[in-house]
């Protein structure tokens, strides 16, 4: 039987070899499919966090924009919260 098997089959390195990638594909916890996996799920969330960081630096512009200029303030008061003086009267006009 073991005469019909090729002798690059029998050969101790080869078989150590193919044993080593089998563990190394499939079996160990640290496997190529998880490391995969966590390598395009940490393309994704750096992806979302640069994401993130221009939009806390926009809101950051935006507020201080806020903070110095007392008629932008107002403006934004008005359109965000519909906020009006005592003699004024506020129509939203909403659009389909």
């Amino acid at each position: 039987m073991l005469k019909k098997v090729p002798p690059l089959f029998r050969n101790f390195y080869f078989i150590t070899g193919f044993l080593f990638l089998i563990w190394v594909t499939f079996i160990d916890s640290n496997d190529l499919i998880s490391r995969f996996k966590m390598s395009s799920k940490l393309r994704a969330l750096e992806n979302e966090r640069a994401y993130y960081q221009e939009k806390i630096q926009e809101v950051e512009k935006d507020r201080k924009e806020l903070m110095t200029n007392k008629e932008l303030l107002e403006k934004f008061a008005r359109e965000k919260y519909l906020m009006k003086k005592k003699s004024e009267d506020v129509f939203v006009i909403v659009e389909k």
